[in-house]
């Protein structure tokens, strides 16, 4: 591939400046609402490389007038959504890389090796929140672009590179960036794939489940009806409905490895006040996963049904129904056709570069490809460095030579989608 050894040589030469700009994005938190901070660092290295930097704050009535789609934050003030824009000279396909600059919460110091922020270097890894998920899969993306831009490659299409608020709470920072009119012929997001592509992801939603038992003392507890009882019947019926709306997806290609495509998982149970009193009420709160291929319409009444069931047919539940609510954080499913050509070219670069072909997966969690692909109509490929199970956890790190092998495959992806162009 044209410029591959370039791109190869450069990126090795510059090794450490990406380590040191992950260090430093790691060592500034960006938890919700403490986005700012972290954000300045890419804005300005973004303005190093000399692209067109759209910087604005999100909330506006067009993105609230979506806000089916996502949790509203209500206030998102200074912490601003940016996108910066490397303009092609034209004939060429546009690209968006999209990465979130948003952290979960580190938890607990005391079960940090380090400071949750301190950005580490150690045996070839960079530790810290948001190594993982998704700062490494962002530097990857700047390195990519850099190493384009210090080599004066010229493009025939745009490359948007876009650095967003949010993600960790439902998407909003995307959705405002498509909203605010940046579409693409196709999108990757470098989310910790640990370098696997994945097509096909799935979306999910927040649901609480309410239901009422008969309090009594506990000494005469057969004169009351628990509700914990109650609700034990009620994720039996759970568990029997993920398995079928599992069982076309345990045939599906992609989710051969995955043991449970679409899941719905419960969160947080609260019941009861007192021990020695039968529990009157208990609640509790899940993920309700949606199918790649699903809306969010269609997956609430696959759980509404089953619940409008039990309260017809279960004679305590007909004189006080299960109450059913939608609530917080959701994300929207997202697939892309298996024969698209950004799937292919990412693909191509991955084997030139790897010496392998790619493994190719469904994503067992949703990002915001789903507002990328279903709002936005843009065909996105979730690709990049670091693992799932080290993200939101203790000692969270990702490995240097997998994110550079990232940026790498990335800035091959970017010549062959958007075109050289010639450099006259």
């Amino acid at each position: 591939m044209a410029y591959q050894q370039q791109i190869s040589t450069w990126l090795q030469e510059h090794r450490k400046n990406g380590i040191q700009l992950l260090q430093k994005l790691v060592q500034e938190p960006s938890k919700r609402y403490q986005e700012e901070g972290a954000q300045a660092i890419v804005v300005e290295k973004c303005r190093e490389l000399g692209l067109a930097i759209d910087l604005w704050e999100i909330g506006d009535e067009t993105l609230r007038s979506h806000h089916h789609f996502y949790c509203d934050r209500h206030n998102f003030q200074g912490n601003p959504n940016l996108v910066a824009v490397k303009k092609g000279r034209g004939g060429g396909k546009s690209l968006i890389l999209n990465g979130h600059i948003d952290v979960v919460p580190e938890g607990d110091h005391a079960r940090w090796d380090d400071d949750p922020y301190s950005g580490v270097l150690r045996e070839n890894k960079v530790y810290g929140r948001g190594t993982t998920d998704m700062k490494g899969g962002n530097v990857a993306l700047l390195l990519a672009i850099e190493a384009i831009t210090a080599l004066d490659i010229p493009l025939k299409g745009d490359l948007i590179f876009q650095s967003v608020i949010e993600e960790e709470s439902g998407g909003a920072g995307t959705l405002a960036a498509i909203l605010r009119g940046y579409k693409a012929d196709g999108a990757i997001i470098p989310e910790p794939t640990n370098l696997k592509l994945f097509p096909v992801q799935q979306g999910s939603m927040w649901f609480r489940l309410i239901v009422k038992g008969k309090s009594a003392h506990g000494g005469t507890r057969y004169e009351g009806e628990s509700s914990i009882d109650l609700m034990t019947n009620v994720l039996h019926e759970i568990k029997k409905l993920e398995n079928e709306r599992n069982q076309q997806w345990k045939q599906h290609p992609l989710y051969q490895k995955i043991p449970i495509p679409i899941p719905i998982n419960i969160g947080k149970m609260e019941s009861g006040n007192w021990p020695s009193s039968v529990p009157e009420t208990a609640i509790v709160e899940g993920r309700f996963g949606i199918a790649p291929t699903e809306t969010m319409e269609e997956a609430k009444s696959s759980l509404e049904t089953m619940i409008e069931r039990l309260n017809q047919t279960d004679s305590w539940f007909r004189t006080k129904p299960i109450e059913i609510e939608w609530f917080g954080a959701r994300w929207l499913p997202g697939s892309m056709d298996l024969e698209h050509a950004l799937l292919k070219t990412v693909a191509d670069a991955f084997k030139n570069v790897q010496g392998v072909e790619p493994i190719i997966e469904a994503s067992p969690w949703g990002t915001d490809g789903g507002y990328l692909s279903t709002v936005g109509n843009i065909p996105t490929l979730v690709f990049g460095p670091g693992e799932t199970k080290l993200a939101h956890d203790t000692n969270e790190y990702i490995e240097v030579d997998k994110m550079m092998a990232a940026a790498e495959i990335i800035a091959l992806t970017i010549l062959d989608w958007c075109e050289v162009a010639e450099n006259v």
